[in-house]
């Protein structure tokens, strides 16, 4: 692995920010940290960089021991959540800025600054201000700036928060597209699960200073393993093992063997089949429409479970259902 993070701890007074974390980083791999607010996914990010010391463990990166080097000479670019642009720089310059403290040549300044001008399409901005750009500009030039010194890492602190929906999902795909094509190792820093879910080659989920599992974004999504990552990564219908044995006790052949108690059974509301049927026991509560697909609020067997059709269903508030699921669809979740 590119970059390997052994039993990094980190500690502020009584509080265990970090406890004990192992993390492997791929030389071409965008990882991201998702999580709640205060789970140590930035303090982590923070000690990457070395801008944080760690009270322990050790990091590596291409034999190198990461500890014994400062932050300036880590060779890593890094995106903050606000920016932090010079106000007082052009684009270009803003751009060329790490460039020129390392004492490159104007020509080939220039050259670089209009190579990722061109990268992020504001070539016909480069003489404008921060003050006079979006704030979407305003980050497609601070990762412009990130990339300018060819750094060997790439470190992204919750870099799309600050922006409306529509245009956090324009910079997603050029983040994406940018990262793809350079090919450079990252790092992002999320409590977005689309985001990661979107952007990630594996996802790393903590919660509480710990690593609560890494996989790829279909493996959290399909076969997560506790019940914490099936309600933090999308939406799940979450069933005791009890309930399961009387509703749907075909799901019980995909439970972990010999495991009964500590489980529950974990469902996506795609994988919930909800049908009209007079004579059922099931009924709808309230139906949401979002545009490329409705969501249902049903009452079943002394539940309420959340199913979703990707179409435009013929449902309604009060009307009799027949819930089906299928076993392949079930996951088991440490509860």
């Amino acid at each position: 692995m590119y970059l390997n993070i052994e039993g990094i701890r980190k500690t502020f007074g009584e509080f265990v920010a970090l406890d004990d974390i192992d993390l492997a980083v791929g030389e071409h791999e965008f990882v991201c940290l998702l999580g709640p607010s205060g789970c140590g996914k930035t303090t982590l990010l923070r000690i990457v960089a070395g801008l944080l010391e760690a009270d322990g463990g050790r990091m590596m990166m291409g034999g190198r021991d990461l500890a014994a080097l400062p932050a300036r000479k880590r060779g890593f670019g890094i995106v903050f959540q606000s920016y932090s642009l010079f106000p007082n720089m052009t684009v270009a310059r803003n751009i060329g800025y790490g460039l020129k403290i390392r004492g490159e040549a104007p020509g080939r300044i220039a050259e670089r600054v209009g190579h990722l001008l061109e990268l992020i399409r504001l070539s016909h901005l480069a003489e404008r201000y921060p003050w006079q750009l979006s704030g979407g500009q305003q980050q497609r030039v601070a990762l412009a700036r990130a990339l300018a010194v060819d750094p060997a890492l790439i470190l992204l602190d919750e870099p799309l928060s600050a922006l409306d929906a529509r245009v956090r999902v324009e910079m997603r795909a050029e983040i994406h597209e940018v990262q793809r094509r350079l090919a450079i190792p990252t790092i992002m820093v999320t409590h977005d699960q689309e985001e990661a879910l979107t952007l990630a080659d594996k996802i790393v989920c903590m919660n509480e200073g710990r690593i609560v599992q890494v996989g790829t974004p279909k493996d959290l999504y399909l076969r997560p393993r506790t019940r914490f990552v099936a309600d933090f990564v999308g939406v799940s219908n979450l069933l005791p093992t009890q309930w399961v044995r009387e509703a749907m006790p075909h799901l019980l052949a995909g439970r972990p063997d010999g495991e009964e108690a500590g489980y529950e059974a974990c469902i996506r509301p795609e994988n919930l089949a909800v049908s009209r049927d007079a004579g059922a026991d099931g009924r709808v509560l309230d139906v949401t429409f979002l545009g490329n697909l409705s969501q249902f609020r049903v009452e079943w067997r002394g539940r309420q479970l959340v199913a979703e059709c990707h179409r435009l269903a013929d449902l309604n508030p009060g009307d009799a259902v027949r819930v089906e699921a299928d076993a392949r669809d079930c996951a088991w979740v440490a509860a």
